[in-house]
């Protein structure tokens, strides 16, 4: 029984180092550039937004495609490098177990 407890104790304070991570890494962010850096696209460790710059260069009223497909490239590879921030940092504190539910 007295293992068992041990293990407990260690759970709880993994869950804590953990939530404590989650609030650190929330306030980190990433950042990305797509088009020759005319589009740049800032992300934090939640994986959400926080903002996109666009140089007026690149907008094209003739080619809205092409501005469109450099936002999107942008976004997707933030969130990207967002989801790697997290996995790599979230790695250190569990030793590299697999947590389900755990991102």
């Amino acid at each position: 029984m007295k293992g068992m407890g041990n293990l407990m104790k260690q759970a709880q304070k993994l869950q804590g180092r953990m939530l404590e991570l989650q609030e650190e890494l929330a306030g980190r962010t990433v950042e990305t550039a797509a088009g020759g850096g005319m589009v740049r696209v800032v992300a934090n460790g939640r994986q959400q937004i926080e903002s996109i710059q666009i140089e007026k260069e690149v907008v094209d009223p003739e080619d809205v495609e092409m501005l469109q497909d450099l936002i999107l490239a942008a976004v997707n590879d933030a969130l990207t490098k967002a989801q790697e921030m997290v996995s790599e940092e979230m790695g250190k504190v569990t030793g590299g177990m697999n947590i389900p539910g755990l991102m």
